[in-house]
């Protein structure tokens, strides 16, 4: 049986303290986006206010589709065509940065800032 030593504690509070405060500065850092930019098979396809509400049909081929909700700042998937129901059970998001993917339909919901150009190459 090992013994627990006091080191041992000191070096992994150590290292859940330092996790804590790295997920706190990137959250306290993050910035609200601007646009939810729809980008379906690496090219972009449309971009919306986020302080606009609506709610879209976002259809690019004959039987695959997602509807796009913008509500209250926040953009989410409210129904696909996909038979995971992955995207339309993400939360909504409104944060620079932060997607929605729907790998089945190929499409990518991100939010941008200003002038902010979508990066489709990865």
């Amino acid at each position: 049986m090992m013994k627990k030593h006091r080191l041992d504690f000191i070096i992994i509070g150590s290292i859940v303290l330092f996790a804590f405060i790295c997920v706190l500065v990137i959250k306290l850092t993050q910035k609200e986006g601007k646009y939810v930019v729809v980008i379906y098979n690496q090219t972009e396809q449309g971009r919306y206010r986020l302080q606009e509400d609506i709610e879209v049909k976002l259809s690019f081929s004959d039987d695959k589709y997602n509807i796009l909700v913008i509500k209250d700042g926040k953009a989410s998937i409210k129904s696909a065509s996909c038979p995971d129901q992955i995207c339309v059970r993400q939360k909504g998001i409104s944060k620079v940065g932060e997607t929605i993917t729907c790998l089945p339909n190929k499409t990518v919901i991100k939010i941008v800032g200003d002038n902010s150009e979508v990066d489709v190459v990865s």
